[in-house]
């Protein structure tokens, strides 16, 4: 997997107090909130790729992230090879092989996506089964409605009306990984290799962390429509409330709608749209 070269001002990384690795290379500056270094290390006598995450956006939270690897017991986590939750703080994780869905799509537009939406839910299904020692997960503000004004800005009226009268009630909460959305999620020869950033990871709803998942984000190439949304749900194995997931789909389409140009707001629009429809057949 290809990374950008250096595209800001990060931390000095000759600066990090590293016990357990060697920096031999930098390799590149993957895209990231936080300082994040593509990386050719020495670890235990051996010369290995990895990835060396510092913490720098408002949020950030190695000390769960490495908390919640440590406990999960799946075999698609990452491998840890040292961290500090010293000031600076960071961790360094063995770099996993895989492709996100995105890049397998690009390279064979061919690609049966809804196959792999149905093994990414099933996997998410698993997660979602675990016990985990941690606490709940931070408030985020895709989590709320958005202000009166926003909706005035972008003349969503209807979509405004459907999440002010159908919030759940109580919704249910398990473990939730916070982030599971493509470009966290590596494939290997059709079958997920590993699962990434678990900083936003904890107790929190189900079926948001569902929707979170198989929402379209700016710029990517694959669930544009709602037969695929409809795959990643036949593939999800635990039991959850449809009409929760339809309700959080909408509330995160509506703070993603702003985020992208006149195609993408037009894209967000039906599907926004339909899982409004959705939701009044399944009531």
């Amino acid at each position: 997997m290809k990374h950008p070269a250096r595209w800001r001002d990060t931390v000095d990384i000759s600066s990090l107090p590293f016990h357990q690795v060697k920096i031999k290379e930098i390799m590149g500056y993957p895209h990231a909130g936080n300082d994040v270094f593509h990386a050719m290390v020495m670890y235990q006598g051996s010369e290995m790729p990895a990835f060396i995450k510092v913490e720098r956006q408002a949020g950030a939270d190695i000390a769960n992230e490495t908390n919640v690897i440590s406990n999960l017991p799946l075999p698609y986590v990452p491998i840890i090879l040292e961290y500090s939750l010293s000031e600076p703080r960071y961790i360094v994780t063995k770099e996993a092989e895989g492709e996100r869905l995105s890049t397998i799509v690009n390279q064979s537009p061919e690609t049966d996506v809804k196959k792999y939406l149905r093994k990414q839910a099933a996997v998410l299904s698993e997660i979602h089964n675990v016990h985990v020692p941690c606490g709940p997960v931070k408030d985020r503000r895709f989590f709320h409605v958005p202000a009166p004004e926003f909706w005035e800005k972008h003349n969503l009226d209807a979509v405004h009306a459907f999440l002010t009268e159908n919030e759940p009630v109580n919704p249910l909460s398990c473990f939730v990984h916070g982030d599971f959305h493509y470009a966290n999620i590596l494939w290997d020869r059709g079958e997920i290799s590993c699962v990434l950033d678990y900083e936003l990871s904890g107790i929190g709803v189900r079926e948001f962390d569902m929707a979170w998942s198989v929402f379209l984000r700016p710029s990517q190439n694959h669930l544009k429509t709602w037969r695929e949304v409809m795959a990643f749900l036949n593939g999800y194995t635990s039991e959850f409330s449809l009409l929760a997931f339809l309700y959080y789909y909408v509330q995160i389409a509506a703070h993603f709608y702003p985020m992208g140009d006149v195609q993408y707001k037009s894209d967000v629009q039906n599907l926004m749209e339909e899982a409004m429809r959705q939701y009044t057949e399944a009531v």
